[in-house]
């Protein structure tokens, strides 16, 4: 990384200081940590990872991977790591080894969302490595799911099972919010491997699981109806059902909560491929349409690859009025690397 684009990535991390409670504290804090001042770290040093790390995540849904990734991963580098090798007391030292095993996940999970899988592999298994050592197994749990969920979507649906197996494994006391994000993959893994039976029952599950879990609290931020029902549709798509995986996207649809701008994009994308399958040409248009809303707004390598789907899906009927509409709105928007030759 060279001088000039570390200090940009200070601004932006400040930047993002300035949003946690307590600021001034936090980003002094960081400040003495660059600059080699701080030899013992607290609880409070705990916090600021985490605090960071959940403002970092927001960026991510809003903006995507490519806006937060370097944030993050400067904040590692130059804030994160270096509370590792300081002095602190058992259990400080454990729940900042956790903090940060947390950060890494999430610095895995953006490097996936631009398209650089090996490096997300390894921020993953540093994320387990400090996980296992600070016993934090909500973190070990998510790492190996979101491992999985890397693996489904790259169609090794062999692996993303052994992995998503794996997750459900670690954690079994996991309330039953965590037991449907945990047996919602592994419903999607098995779909894609053709295991119909275990899917189906694997999403029962999930469902039952979820019902479970609204029905004591909704929680923010976290895996909700509308997530199970994305995974719904997965399982569906998997297991030859189009119509019925075009009914559960649509229902994830109106379910997501707006600050979930990437996944909009590419969910809303995906179901229109799926609608074009059915052979609902206008129909996928609309829905690309909504799709191009938001994708202005985000850096994402996942939500490109997406948009340039769309203009190859498109092209051979360009003689469509709904087409050529759909064509003149997304040009404008469309980098340039990513339309038709």
């Amino acid at each position: 990384m060279d001088p000039s684009r570390r200090s940009v990535l200070g601004v932006g991390l400040f930047s993002v200081a300035l949003t946690i409670p307590n600021w001034p504290d936090v980003v002094g804090r960081m400040e003495a940590v660059q600059k080699g001042d701080v030899q013992r770290i607290g609880m409070a040093d705990v916090q600021t990872v985490a605090a960071m790390t959940e403002r970092i995540s927001e960026l991510d849904d809003q903006f995507g991977g490519r806006t937060a990734r370097p944030m993050s991963a400067a904040f590692l580098v130059n804030t994160a790591t270096p509370y590792l090798g300081m002095e602190a007391p058992e259990s400080v030292r454990k729940a900042m080894m956790g903090a940060v095993s947390d950060l890494c996940y999430l610095t895995g999970y953006m490097a996936v969302d631009e398209g650089l899988h090996g490096l997300a592999q390894r921020y993953y298994l540093k994320a387990l490595e400090l996980a296992g050592a600070s016993e934090d197994h909500l973190t070990f749990c998510t790492t190996l799911r979101g491992m999985s969920v890397q693996a489904v979507d790259l169609g090794h649906g062999a692996e993303a099972m052994r992995l998503a197996d794996a997750a459900a494994a670690a954690s079994p006391q996991a309330g039953p919010r965590m037991r449907a994000f945990l047996v919602g993959q592994q419903a999607h893994a098995a779909a894609q491997t053709g295991a119909r039976a275990k899917a189906q029952r694997y999403l029962r599950e999930a469902e039952v699981a979820m019902e479970k879990a609204e029905s004591q609290s909704k929680a923010f931020g976290s895996y909700d109806p509308s997530s199970l029902l994305y995974h719904t549709s997965q399982v569906r798509y998997e297991l030859g059902d189009i119509a019925g995986s075009i009914e559960a996207m649509e229902q994830s649809d109106r379910l997501r909560q707006s600050v979930y701008r990437r996944a909009r994009v590419r969910h809303r994308c995906v179901l229109a491929e799926r609608q074009l399958e059915l052979g609902h040409f206008e129909a996928a248009c609309q829905t690309w349409i909504l799709a191009l809303e938001d994708y202005p707004s985000l850096q994402s390598g996942r939500a490109d690859e997406r948009i340039r789907t769309m203009h190859s899906r498109i092209r051979p009927f360009m003689r469509n009025h709904a087409a050529r509409e759909l064509f003149e709105r997304a040009r404008p928007v469309t980098p340039a690397r990513l339309l038709p030759g």
